[in-house]
């Protein structure tokens, strides 16, 4: 399956029907995926969420009509706004200025459709094996927990991993009674689709039964199917390159052709144990959640 071809089709198909009522049920069934399947390879291709892609496009071919002398909210309509004032501030989030101004020194030429390509730049220093395909229980944790959006998302991971080990929580965490055990869990939650945020947490497994003091961020990793992937082993500097590499190695490679897709409202996870302690060699897991892919 062609995930880049299938993608670029879409981004074609939103363009040529952006006038029409667009959801993210009606474009995963044209791509031929689970909605959530879907929302999960979009962000991470594109950038963007499904529905924050189209709301930027649909602001794209809006700007480009100022300059047809129809009235501001005549195109705000017409691209899907019921007023003007809702108009007025995506405009003004998208473009930094109002529509009126735009209109007085702005170009006006629709922003091309971004070209997709297939990366080769999967991992450094090593391929990435096969997954393994286990079962995992549902995991409550205690930690720390950060919004995320788009494509800020490396910097995020790596600024929250970064204070959590300098500023002291790492140590204080560690040393608290409740905790199971000393792995850590870097976990991605389910995005919401219509802004593509998420929430990322830093945390430890909490022991059944024992309370967690409300300083920490408390939440639960359902039960899934997993596919584990083990990145290639790296020094501490390059750590972050690996597990993004694999990463896209999941989403350009494995998943097309493995018959399977990411569970709807699944919870992926990067587990850093002894292994990710050393000062070289070191290495991680990363947990997908995944379903059998249904077959027609």
């Amino acid at each position: 399956m062609d995930y880049i071809g299938i993608l670029q089709e879409m981004l074609c198909y939103i363009d040529t029907h952006i006038k029409e009522k667009l959801s993210v049920k009606k474009l995963a069934e044209r791509a031929g995926f689970s909605p959530y399947h879907f929302c999960r390879v979009f962000q991470w291709n594109i950038g963007y969420s499904v529905m924050e892609y189209v709301r930027i496009r649909r602001l794209a071919f809006a700007a480009s009509e100022l300059k047809s002398g129809k009235r501001i909210i005549d195109i705000a309509v017409e691209y899907g706004y019921e007023t003007h004032t809702g108009f007025l501030k995506a405009f003004k989030r998208c473009f930094g200025s109002t529509p009126e101004k735009y209109r007085l020194h702005a170009s006006f030429d629709v922003p091309k459709l971004p070209v997709l390509e297939k990366s080769k730049q999967y991992v450094n220093g090593g391929i990435v094996m096969e997954p393994k395909i286990i079962g995992k229980t549902a995991v409550k944790l205690a930690g720390f927990a950060v919004k995320v959006k788009n494509k800020e998302y490396t910097e995020a991971f790596t600024n929250l991993w970064q204070e959590y080990a300098f500023d002291g929580r790492q140590k204080k965490l560690h040393g608290e009674a409740f905790i199971k055990n000393h792995v850590e869990y870097g976990a991605c939650f389910p995005e919401n689709p219509e802004n593509g945020e998420f929430e990322y947490v830093v945390g430890i497994e909490v022991k059944d039964g024992h309370d967690v003091p409300k300083d920490y961020y408390v939440c639960t990793i359902p039960e899934a199917l997993y596919a584990v992937f083990t990145p290639p082993p790296s020094d501490d500097e390059k750590l972050s390159f690996s597990i993004a590499g694999t990463y896209n190695y999941i989403f350009s490679e494995w998943f097309p052709n493995s018959g399977y897709e990411f569970m709807e409202n699944g919870v992926d996870f990067v587990l850093c144990d002894e292994h990710c302690r050393g000062e070289t060699g070191k290495f991680t897991e990363i947990y997908i959640p995944v379903v059998k892919r249904q077959t027609e």
